[in-house]
């Protein structure tokens, strides 16, 4: 099979007219060749760290989205499903994806849980790791989100370090906020990328200490405006990432919609593409081509390279996508799932308290980390209740995997006039993660999640809507089409209630992700991530 275009030829800085030939999956040759055709063929685009599971779709499902955006491989931790599954949840999302033409390229998973301030599914310990890392299909140790462990020298922590180490396999890293000696010691444990950078000054510190810096531009966590001005000079050292996907998003672009914003700010589209294509291939030693003769013909065809709109995406010298149609097949695959609580009653929602003041959680938009502010608490009858003049409302974590009492604190931002919001995609526990107006709001929604065993869902006194995630509780079984209509109807509901928030549903399932300061709901309490410890909610 031969493929006619301007080659881009990254590495070596040039444009030429020329002739792919592919042969057994392979690029055989690449000719220069004068003809007519004025698209453009260059390496296909790879996300360099995404949990496939922010999608909300199974790792097939993903892939016939992410090839139409000339996505040919992603970095993948499966750090969702292993903290509701364990290993068994690692090794269903590894076959999934072996049952396509895509590049997955999965960690092994090493914060399950991420915290003991939660509860999780599973755990999975450093001889977990050694067991996982032993297999050729996992490619590096996912990112290690205890960064207090490496820096206090936990031996747990330490020991799937150095499993990493032993089998020559890179180590990812989560730090945001780490700067100074701090994140010296980070690095000098061998981690060496870092995707959770939200100033300039912070990614500019790690890279000049040797890390290598992801720009993410996510659903709910959005990096890139405050980071791209550093891709001129350090684009031998920075890749693109998504880190959390919804669907919505996904139907409409991927990494090729970072590459067009780059460009469109005067960025060398050499460099660009370096970013966007090459660097993930180098640093994880992915099985990827990069268009050159002998590599995989992983590769794509694009209008132009401004826009970046693609045309055709090969896999394995498989067409993918062409012309507007993923050529990707569904495939069957097994229900799992995890859900083992109760149904709740109102009163379970209920605080009483005759508190002054109270801790509120404040969310902010486009970002992972909240703050602490301090408010007027609105008490009656002897109890907390939401404040929607104020915008303070009444939010609940639920421990999906036994029946426990709801944890429950206040939090700003969320905007609900009425109703409730709640989801059973909870980082990074994935317990049952709800905001509401009032109590019964609150009660009614968690229970619709019990009810189908995972999902997200709106509700009013009059009216419920539900996206069912049957796969562990966080995925759909459902096509990304199916799934991403769905999402966006429920979208459009969360701000029919009220929410200003760009993604609603991808910003409360960040509110209990304990590793993200400053403060944030667990299930087994109000957490300050700044000290690591429980907090009162009485100020």
């Amino acid at each position: 099979m031969k493929v006619k275009g301007q080659i881009v030829d990254i590495l070596n800085k040039r444009i030429f007219k020329g002739e792919v030939t592919i042969d057994n999956g392979k690029i055989k040759s690449i000719q220069p060749k004068e003809h007519h055709v004025e698209q453009y063929i260059l390496p296909g685009f790879i996300d360099a760290h995404i949990h496939i599971e922010s999608s909300m779709l199974v790792p097939s499902e993903f892939a016939k989205l992410a090839v139409k955006h000339g996505t040919v491989a992603t970095v993948s931790d499966p750090h969702e499903i292993a903290n509701v599954l364990g290993v068994k949840g690692v090794e269903f999302m590894i076959e999934n994806g072996k049952q396509v033409p895509f590049k997955f390229n999965f960690g092994a998973p090493s914060c399950v849980p991420a915290t003991s301030f939660e509860s999780a599914g599973a755990v999975i310990n450093s001889n977990d790791i050694k067991k996982l890392l032993e297999n050729p299909d996992i490619k590096y140790l996912a990112e290690m989100m205890n960064y207090p462990g490496v820096i206090f020298e936990d031996d747990e922590v330490l020991k799937k370090i150095a499993w990493a180490k032993y089998y020559n396999k890179p180590v990812d890293g989560h730090a945001p906020g780490v700067v100074g000696d701090d994140i010296s010691k980070y690095i000098a444990a061998g981690i060496y990328t870092d995707h959770e950078c939200f100033t300039y000054d912070e990614a500019l510190e790690k890279l000049q200490k040797g890390m290598r810096i992801l720009i993410r531009e996510g659903s709910a966590a959005k990096n890139f405006e405050a980071l791209i001005d550093l891709l001129p000079d350090h684009f031998e050292n920075m890749m693109f990432c998504s880190d959390d996907k919804h669907p919505d998003d996904l139907l409409l672009h991927h990494i090729n919609n970072l590459c067009a914003r780059a460009v469109a700010k005067g960025t060398d589209v050499f460099k660009v593409l370096q970013v966007a294509c090459i660097n993930p291939v180098k640093h994880y030693n992915l099985d990827v081509g990069l268009l050159r003769e002998g590599d995989f013909a992983d590769f794509i065809v694009v209008e132009d390279l401004k826009d970046f709109k693609t045309l055709q995406t090969y896999v394995n010298g498989e067409l993918v996508f062409n012309q507007g149609e993923s050529l990707i097949a569904s495939v069957d695959f097994e229900n799992l799932n995890n859900f083992n609580c109760s149904e709740k009653d109102v009163s379970a929602f209920k605080i009483k308290s005759e508190a002054k003041q109270i801790r509120v959680i404040e969310a902010l938009e486009g970002q992972l980390v909240t703050n602490e502010i301090i408010e007027d608490a609105t008490v009656n009858n002897g109890y907390l209740e939401s404040n929607t003049e104020k915008d303070i409302l009444k939010m609940a974590v639920v421990n999906r995997y036994n029946d426990t009492e709801p944890a429950l604190a206040f939090i700003k931002n969320f905007g609900l006039k009425k109703g409730a919001i709640a989801s059973s995609v909870g980082h990074d526990s994935h317990n049952i993660i709800a905001v509401g107006t009032t109590d019964e709001a609150l009660c009614k929604a968690v229970n619709l999640i019990i009810e189908n065993k995972g999902g997200i869902c709106a509700v009013t006194a009059s009216e419920e809507k539900i996206v069912p995630l049957p796969v562990a509780g966080i995925i759909s079984d459902q096509n990304g089409e199916t799934i991403g209509k769905q999402y966006a109807e429920l979208d459009a509901m969360a701000k029919q209630l009220g929410s200003p928030l760009n993604a609603p549903y991808m910003t409360l399932s960040f509110m209990a992700l304990l590793v993200i300061p400053a403060l944030k709901l667990s299930d087994k309490g109000l957490f300050n991530g700044k000290d690591f410890k429980f907090t009162s909610l009485q100020a």
